[in-house]
């Protein structure tokens, strides 16, 4: 998401708070529950633009101070931290010891685990190495009138309580504010390659799309990327000048062994299925490649981004829509989980609810899936629908949770799904 430049330019704050520790914070909702005042929670400020614009003035809660490393046991694979930590301090932790978290994200130096988690942000390891709220295995909040509450616990198998990991996960801040995360790990794997090819076309891409279900190889990641952006990215384009605007890129981690025989394999399959040139790209290359995908949707200044789900066989039917629309947009999708980013090069000139709700939101129902708004700087035309789409979901029973966890309806009032 396309950060704004300061807090106060995205939400209706009065004053900021930024507590020293859970109890203190719990102590700042306690108060403004009393008051009800609203409370807009803070992480490190890369998506604060997501979700509807805020219209309720408030305080703003910094979760900056909740950053240290409670516990981590390195033998156990698993790592209790604050909710303000930073994903790169908390990689950096765990890189002494050989692990990750592999939850790809923007912005690392600034981007929050807790705002992670709240935002439910994944990037391209999603399709190898699943999301994030499948290593959150134990979590703590404080509920909008000041309660703390936990879910989960320190080891991973535990099956104790309810399961708020899933609750709190994309809930965005609206069902408690997250003070403290429990993670499972992964050991970092030796070595990383990207194979990349061009295909002719995007009935092209399906073909390789579909033929990668059947492959004897394991990507961690497998990104359709098409528009300008990539035109310009020099490990795409290598050497030459470029035919089209249209990548294939897989990622491939293991040994050393595993990732040369993968390489090689992939090489045979692409050229079995009319593939006429690729690419092997390595070492300090695919690292650079794979953190401009990782960065995408929070690169470069545009007046719409957007992000659609969808069923993966739906993916390249939806870049076509795109195109249709907007003929120099960027795109990447992380194709075989049918999530598609769009950096869209101007405004549409039809209007945002037009756009959305009368094209693209169809195309991507057809598919069984939804677009929403992940960043308009213009605040042009954001209501609900536009921003959230048409979303399937049990809109009373979401709203009667709400109501259990924040009562005065406080936290991030009014900028998520529920219905007012």
């Amino acid at each position: 998401m396309t950060a704004v430049s300061t807090v106060s330019e995205a939400l209706p704050i009065t004053e900021m708070s930024t507590p020293g520790d859970p109890a203190e914070l719990a102590e700042v909702v306690r108060g403004c529950h009393d008051s009800d005042t609203a409370i807009y929670p803070i992480g490190g400020g890369t998506s604060l633009d997501y979700g509807l614009p805020a219209k309720r003035e408030g305080i703003g809660l910094s979760l900056a101070q909740l950053s240290s490393v409670v516990d981590y046991p390195a033998r156990d694979m698993t790592i209790t931290v604050g909710a303000g930590i930073t994903m790169q301090s908390l990689a950096e932790t765990l890189a002494k010891e050989r692990q990750r978290l592999p939850i790809d994200v923007p912005k690392v130096s600034q981007a929050t685990l807790g705002g992670v988690v709240a935002t439910n942000f994944n990037g391209p390891r999603r399709f190898g190495q699943g999301t994030v709220r499948d290593y959150v295995i134990g979590i703590r909040a404080v509920d909008g009138r000041g309660l703390s509450y936990k879910g989960g616990g320190r080891v991973v198998k535990n099956v104790a309580g309810y399961d708020f990991c899933k609750l709190l996960t994309g809930s965005l801040g609206t069902l408690g504010i997250i003070t403290e995360l429990t993670l499972k790990l992964k050991p970092i794997p030796d070595r990383l390659a990207i194979a990349v090819c061009p295909p002719d076309n995007l009935a092209h891409a399906e073909r390789l799309l579909a033929a990668l279900i059947n492959s004897d190889t394991t990507p961690c990641a497998v990104e359709l990327l098409a528009g300008p952006a990539w035109t310009a990215n020099k490990h795409l384009a290598g050497d030459g000048a470029v035919a089209n605007s249209l990548f294939l890129a897989v990622a491939l981690e293991g040994t050393e062994p595993e990732v040369a025989w993968m390489t090689k394999q992939l090489g045979i399959e692409w050229q079995r299925d009319g593939v006429r040139s690729h690419r092997i790209i390595e070492d300090e290359a695919a690292h650079d490649l794979f953190s401009s995908m990782t960065d995408f949707p929070s690169c470069g200044e545009s007046p719409l981004v957007l992000r659609a789900s969808m069923t993966p066989s739906g993916t390249t039917r939806f870049i076509e829509a795109l195109q249709n629309l907007d003929v120099n947009c960027s795109v990447q999708a992380h194709a075989g989980n049918g999530i598609v980013i769009a950096h869209l090069s101007e405004f549409p000139s039809a209007g945002l609810a037009r756009t959305l709700v009368g094209n693209l939101q169809a195309v991507a129902a057809s598919a069984h899936g939804n677009v929403v708004v992940l960043s308009n700087p213009s605040g042009s035309e954001m209501t609900h629908q536009s921003v959230w789409g048409a979303i399937d979901a049990p809109f009373e029973l979401m709203t009667a949770v709400k109501g259990k966890f924040d009562p005065k309806n406080i936290l991030n009032p009014d900028r998520f799904v529920y219905v007012s």
